[in-house]
């Protein structure tokens, strides 16, 4: 597991780094820090955060929010500076499972570290429908756009 966190990265190390599964520790902030550059850009539906420390923020802050999460990943596309991988991640919240499946593009600085992660994905499909009364509306409102 050590080495998951030491550029370059390659697709196996991508697939070990976007996989925790359930009741396992994710990454410590050193950890963090050196798959990470300084000046890290991370932006996905819900935030937009600027530096390493703004994104050990955000991680910690979701782990804190939920009982528990896991990752798990999917294809990896890999090519020069640039990667993609697809994944599945589920959160535990007050005894109620969300499950977002998505994908990140990850953009690689000179040193082999990180310096922009993008993660695409529905937050408010998956974040709703298992919600009683609210999670119909939903479902419905989605078929109205989607029909």
């Amino acid at each position: 597991m050590t080495d998951t966190f030491q550029p370059p990265f390659d697709a196996d190390k991508l697939r070990a780094l976007f996989t925790k599964p359930y009741s396992v520790a994710g990454p410590t902030a050193d950890q963090w820090r050196s798959v990470y550059a300084p000046d890290v850009h991370f932006l996905d539906p819900t935030q937009e955060k600027h530096g390493i420390e703004a994104y050990i923020a955000a991680q910690d802050g979701l782990i804190k929010r939920c009982d528990d999460v896991f990752l798990d990943c999917g294809a990896v596309a890999l090519q020069g500076d640039t990667a993609f991988v697809e994944w599945r991640m589920g959160l535990k919240i007050k005894g109620i499972e969300f499950i977002y499946p998505g994908v990140t593009r990850l953009r690689f600085g000179a040193d082999g570290r990180i310096t922009e992660h993008r993660d695409y994905f529905d937050f408010v499909g998956p974040t709703f429908e298992p919600v009683p009364v609210v999670g119909g509306f939903v479902r419905w409102l989605y078929k109205r756009f989607v029909a």
